[in-house]
């Protein structure tokens, strides 16, 4: 946990053991982009691919599990982490972000569930096989979203991830159909995948925070 004692809204992170040495550093860069009060909560995850791909694709994983417990990840979120957060801090609005595949679930997510706020999406694995189609066909339950991507993420030689900017392109288009512009962001960074990861998830929950109202100190 990160944050103040007295927030004003919750945000909750899927985070990859790689990421724990700069999760710190995140919550202070976020406390200095909003003058919003958070409290933020870390879920350190025993496998990052099995525990968030919403389905199978090959082009990501190989093991057989992947794909099929992202289900039980979201239950444990709606089911025991936000009830817990909202008995110590109140009934207050949740924002789910993440990166990379972590992004990804969080849009998925916001298709299964209301009890999301916003989400903040920072280079999201929407390159998966199968995610416009899907996005079609299920809209997002969030009221906000925020996607960015490094400019040189789609500029690469594997074909499956180079498809990443165009989808993006594709589901913000169709975000600002369901949300509206106002409600919905597409922010070009600087960099491959591995560039500035914590100030990219830093800066999408920040927007998120600030776009959707919460009170300020």
């Amino acid at each position: 946990m990160f944050g103040s004692e007295a927030p004003a809204c919750l945000l909750i992170q899927p985070s990859a053991r790689h990421e724990n040495a700069t999760l710190e550093a995140e919550a202070a860069q976020i406390a200095a982009l909003s003058r919003i009060p958070f409290a933020l909560a870390t879920i350190e995850l025993e496998d990052w691919i099995i525990d968030l791909m919403p389905w199978p694709d090959g082009n990501i994983s190989r093991d057989p599990e992947a794909g099929k417990h992202g289900q039980e990840t979201l239950q444990y979120l709606l089911l025991s982490l936000i009830p817990e957060m909202h008995k110590r801090y109140g009934s207050l609005p949740v924002i789910l972000g993440g990166y990379s595949l972590g992004g990804l679930f969080g849009l998925w997510a916001s298709t299964q569930t209301d009890s999301f706020m916003a989400i903040a999406a920072a280079s999201p694995s929407v390159w998966i096989h199968g995610w416009l189609p899907y996005a079609r066909k299920h809209v997002t339950l969030a009221n906000q979203i925020y996607l960015s991507l490094g400019e040189q993420e789609e500029h690469v030689k594997n074909q499956a991830i180079a498809r990443v900017g165009d989808n993006l392109r594709a589901y913000h288009a169709l975000l600002q159909e369901q949300l509206g512009p106002e409600r919905c962001t597409l922010v070009w960074e600087q960099g491959n995948h591995f560039t500035d990861n914590e100030g990219r998830l830093a800066r999408a929950f920040a927007w998120c925070m600030t776009t959707a109202g919460t009170p300020a100190l």
